[in-house]
């Protein structure tokens, strides 16, 4: 490589090699076309794939990111392309998500004039970015990129946007080198783990007769399972997981008591407020976990591994924090555990687990008779994958039901929208998802108002050839609306029927094989074909159109409110 004189552009390119990057989700315009250029000659070191929206790259870059590890990479134009990935932004900030966003923008000279497809891109992107920088000179390229991935993977991982100049881009680089970033004075991305914390932290469980943990996607993020199930087996304590923790553990680990939250289970949610010890690690007490404050775990003591010190004592009060990176402090706390056991305790769990079998789990995945409930679904396609498979959900009911019943084996196997809750965000996640992980299957669960939200990227699928199995559950509803509406809003149904297109016609469109199921009978010949088919495919299954999604604890209602729809 010739490093005496490149442009901007190629600099822009060379950084991102070196920070790894192989694959990019962007779609070109005019303040960026200096880098698609410059990407013509790099085809052999860097895939990029053109989405069909700019909201879809910054999806597809969030799914690249939560399957792989690795932080996903999303280039747009300036103006509406930049404004396009404002959503993708804000929930990568929300679920911790590391993602660079490099977006173009108009020479420096016309900056503040309105010029034609321009907008304060570091203005809007501030509040939902970790960093956000402008970058006006060609030289200062390779600095503002290697800050970017140092921030963005780092301690607590997020976005961050880089604004880049259209002159730029287009300007001269002497002498390129490149420095990856391991220190950026005032930022402190990994606190220093301090020991009284730790032995604090380990007294109180060591004294604990009935101790919860809480096991959020700071486990993942820090690669910290293993450290996880050696502090859990030790303890004997058992685990429930937030959304975005669940696969942390395997499913069916014996101490993995299920899901927390407004659709969790009955067990840890009702446990919250029956334990003596709450161990937080890696979760930052969401309101969807907590319910109402006022209500939530008074009677415990209450421990939070973080590594972002502005979670701690934010929504809840703790009796004990343990900050820094959840892989260096829980082993120093699993080897100061005198390693009791709860047999007792766990059974409490059991008993739950048989009432929600009883009313809910029982009707929900093995029906008699009836319309096709999507549980049912869900749950036979994940048996069909053997449990092996990465869920990829939309938001909605089927989002819900994927989390309660899908089955994870491996770590990364859940890609879904939490704190912010975007819909749309499936599609796209699930393509980036399998750019993340090749050689896993990717089972893709969208709602028909989801999927309707980001549908052209079906054509990235098309041009790409990418496999994706795309399991709609149709219940021509805005189902997880409809059944707030049915709850609280007297079944007063405004706006939540949806008049859907064909999908199977809209997939032979875009080549992509496809089934329509509308009885039980037809559904495991169909997951079958799917999963047999090499290349992409999508099931239409037709479920019930008033199905709900129970044990439900309605919002800002204390933990124990649980209604399993008998009442």
């Amino acid at each position: 490589m010739d490093n005496t004189k490149i442009t901007g552009s190629e600099a822009l390119i060379r950084s991102l090699i070196n920070e790894g990057v192989d694959t990019i989700f962007g779609y070109p315009g005019g303040a960026i076309m200096p880098v698609f250029d410059a990407l013509y000659d790099f085809k052999k070191e860097v895939n990029h794939i053109l989405v069909r929206h700019e909201q879809g790259a910054t999806h597809a870059a969030q799914g690249y990111a939560r399957t792989s590890g690795k932080v996903g990479v999303a280039l747009v134009t300036s103006g509406p392309g930049a404004t396009n990935a404002i959503t993708g932004i804000a929930d990568a900030m929300l679920d911790s998500t590391p993602i660079v966003v490099i977006s173009g923008q108009v020479v420096s000279s016309l900056l503040g004039s309105d010029a034609f497809q321009e907008a304060d891109v570091v203005g809007i992107t501030q509040p939902i970015s970790k960093w956000a920088y402008q970058i006006r000179r060609p030289e200062d390229i390779a600095w503002a990129v290697a800050r970017a991935f140092y921030i963005a993977s780092t301690g607590r991982p997020g976005p961050v946007v880089l604004d880049l100049a259209k002159d730029a881009q287009f300007g001269p680089v002497e002498n390129f080198e490149y420095k990856k970033a391991t220190f950026i004075r005032s930022y402190q991305p990994k606190p220093e783990v301090k020991l009284f914390e730790i032995e604090v932290a380990a007294q109180i469980i060591n004294e604990a007769k009935k101790p919860l943990a809480l096991v959020g996607q700071g486990v993942i993020l820090g690669n910290a399972e293993k450290e996880l199930l050696a502090f859990l087996e030790k303890s004997g304590v058992p685990a429930a997981s937030t959304i975005l923790g669940l696969s942390a553990i395997p499913t069916n680990h014996p101490l993995q008591v299920g899901m927390l939250g407004m659709h969790g289970n009955i067990g840890p949610n009702r446990k919250t407020n029956e334990c003596d010890v709450l161990i937080a690690i890696g979760m930052r007490f969401d309101d969807r976990v907590t319910g109402d404050l006022n209500t939530y775990a008074k009677q415990a003591k209450i421990i939070h591994f973080d590594i972002d010190k502005a979670e701690i004592n934010k929504n809840v009060p703790v009796t004990a924090r343990v900050l820094g990176d959840v892989k260096e402090s829980l082993p120093l706390v699993t080897e100061r555990l005198k390693g009791n056991k709860y047999p007792e305790w766990l059974a409490e769990f059991k008993v739950c687990d048989e009432e929600e079998y009883n009313f809910v789990i029982k009707d929900e995945l093995y029906p008699e008779s009836g319309q096709l409930k999507m549980g049912e679904v869900i749950n036979k396609v994940s048996e069909a994958t053997n449990n092996e498979a990465v869920l990829v959900t939309d938001v909605g009911q089927h989002q819900m039901l994927g989390a309660r019943y899908f089955k994870y084996n491996k770590s990364r196997s859940l890609v879904t929208s939490g704190g912010l809750g975007t819909m749309g965000f499936g599609l796209p996640a699930a393509i980036g998802a399998k750019f993340g992980v090749p050689d896993r299957t990717v089972c893709l669960f969208a709602g028909d108002g989801g999927i309707q939200m980001t549908i052209q990227e079906l054509g990235t699928i098309m041009q790409t050839g990418i496999d994706i199995k795309i399991i709609i559950l149709n219940n021509h509803f805005l189902g997880m609306v409809r059944q707030w509406q049915e709850l609280f809003f007297e079944e007063r149904y405004s706006q939540t029927v949806m008049k859907n297109p064909e999908f199977t016609k809209i997939a032979e469109a875009y080549n992509i094989p496809s089934k329509k199921v509308e009885s039980r009978e037809e559904l495991d010949a169909a997951i079958q074909e799917m999963l047999n088919h090499e290349g992409p495919y999508l099931l239409d299954v037709q479920v019930e159109t008033k199905g709900m999604v129970y044990p439900m604890i309605p919002a800002g209602t204390c933990v124990t409110n649980i209604l399993l729809g008998n009442e």
